[in-house]
């Protein structure tokens, strides 16, 4: 499996503002986090997951979620392509990422929450959290 957006959209009236993303299915959906990053460290990485996917919604602000097919989880290669997609809460869409990839959170604006839904049940989180330096592949911001 790649890597993918699921696009979603607003609709707005009188009434407010309805945010939705209907082509997301949360069947294999176990549990979820809301993601805050301090203003001081606006980039959380990078963290692997063999089992785990990960489905990524901007709840306020904005963010970029850059993303590498890990290649060999004991020694990854630091040449691998770094992937990133940018999400904001103005756009309705999930960025979804495999299993089998590493991501960085990288926020904004002050004040940005992303949602990330996933899909290994917490009992088998141990076995499947890998974690790697902040600066193990470079971003360019």
């Amino acid at each position: 499996m790649i890597p993918k957006i699921i696009q979603g959209g607003n609709f707005s009236d009188h009434r407010g503002t309805i945010s939705y993303v209907n082509d997301f299915s949360f069947t294999a959906v176990e549990r979820f986090y809301i993601i805050s990053n301090s203003d001081d460290n606006p980039i959380r990485a990078w963290q692997g997951h063999k089992l785990d996917a990960k489905n990524f919604y901007c709840l306020s602000g904005s963010f970029k979620i850059h993303f590498v097919k890990v290649d060999n989880w004991e020694n990854p290669s630091k040449d691998l392509l770094i992937e990133t997609v940018t999400v904001s809460a103005s756009e309705s869409k999930i960025v979804h990422i495999p299993a089998g990839y590493a991501n960085a959170i990288q926020a904004l604006e002050k004040d940005s929450k992303l949602i990330s839904f996933s899909t290994l049940p917490l009992v088998n989180v141990s076995e499947d959290d890998v974690r790697y330096d902040s600066d193990y592949w470079k971003i360019n911001e």
